[in-house]
């Protein structure tokens, strides 16, 4: 039987995007909600790494499966690489997207298009009970928009210009986001992790330590 991997996000976002990126990969993914977990990891890191490390470890140790872990965030050269990994928190807990989309143009309020130059970046963690694992990173380069654009994504999306395809990243097939996108960059280098002799050997070593438990 293919080895479940747990999918350590209660974002439903990047839920769906993770599980569409590593879908040819064959594992089955268990969602959080799937095993009754609700509580929420405390992202008190300095770096987008320290995380999605401690995401993963935490989620693996406590369901006794390979856990799969991100963090992200958008970084804006006006301010100086700003929200940065502080993303998902910028402007405070009581703001939704919207108000930290609203929060950061007011921001770059007068910043003109030349300087609103802006990147993505994501740090993927892949993690085992007993607490090894894998990282890899993806980065998606663009610039902030001046309002606000298109329906889907989540988070910034609707502010992430990206100039190749002229169009912000919620303006985009999810097909197109998944190809071009930080998390689309760092998973595929997950995915490729997870079919390769590397791979299996570190899949297999998990199940061995959880079958001796």
């Amino acid at each position: 039987m293919t080895q479940p991997l747990l999918l350590a996000t209660h974002n439903p976002g990047k839920a769906r995007e993770i599980a569409t990126l590593l879908s040819a990969c064959g594992h089955p993914l268990v969602h959080l909600a799937d095993l009754g977990i609700r509580d929420a990891y405390e992202e008190s890191g300095a770096t987008y790494e320290a995380n999605a490390i401690g995401k993963a470890r935490h989620y693996a140790a406590i369901s006794a499966l390979v856990a799969i872990a991100d963090d992200s965030g958008i970084e804006a050269e006006a301010l100086d690489g700003r929200p940065g990994v502080l993303s998902a928190r910028y402007g405070g807990r009581g703001l939704d997207d919207v108000g930290r989309n609203r929060l950061l143009l007011e921001e770059l309020r007068g910043v003109p298009e030349e300087r609103r130059g802006a990147r993505y970046v994501a740090l993927a963690a892949i993690a085992r009970p007993d607490g090894f694992l894998r990282t890899f990173t993806g980065i998606c380069a663009g610039r902030i928009a001046l309002v606000p654009a298109g329906s889907g994504g989540f988070g910034y999306d609707p502010l992430f210009f990206f100039p190749p395809l002229g169009v912000t990243f919620a303006g985009m097939p999810p097909a197109d986001k998944d190809r071009v996108s930080h998390r689309g960059a760092a998973f595929a280098q997950m995915a490729a992790f997870l079919v390769s002799g590397d791979g299996r050997r570190f899949l297999m070593r998990a199940s061995a330590a959880t079958t001796r438990r």
